[in-house]
């Protein structure tokens, strides 16, 4: 089992950015997928963006890409999620969670129900 703790979460205005943090322990990550998952009010949890912790590859959304970055640090074993440009509509609570990596192409990554574990979750508002 993969313990997930995420922090960084916070309020800012629209435009501004905030960098979220999931730092793992408990296994080597070198054979998962880590993901970032948002969940909106009165929404199901939605995949963002996810890094193959060995190759480093990386996969956003269409939401996601140009705005936000994924990135880890071996050494730390925590990943980072650096948003820019925030929008109203990014407001919700943002998980980190890990997924074991079987091979599979990224699309089967973005459900939720393949990440065994995941974290308590970091509220982020983002007011316009």
């Amino acid at each position: 089992q993969v313990r997930l703790v995420e922090s960084g979460g916070g309020l800012v205005q629209a435009g501004g950015s905030l960098r979220l943090s999931c730092a793992a322990s408990g296994r080597a990550l070198n054979s998962y997928i880590m993901g970032w998952f948002r969940r909106a009010p009165g929404k199901d949890r939605d995949f963002l963006a996810g890094i193959d912790w060995s190759s480093g590859t990386t996969k956003f959304t269409d939401s996601a890409q140009g705005r936000f970055t994924i990135s880890r640090d071996n050494a730390k074993n925590t990943v980072y999620l650096q948003m820019n440009s925030l929008k109203p509509e990014d407001t919700g609570v943002y998980y980190c969670a890990a997924a074991r990596d079987v091979a599979k192409p990224w699309r089967y990554y973005s459900t939720p129900a393949v990440y065994g574990d995941w974290g308590q979750g970091t509220q982020v508002t983002v007011s316009s």
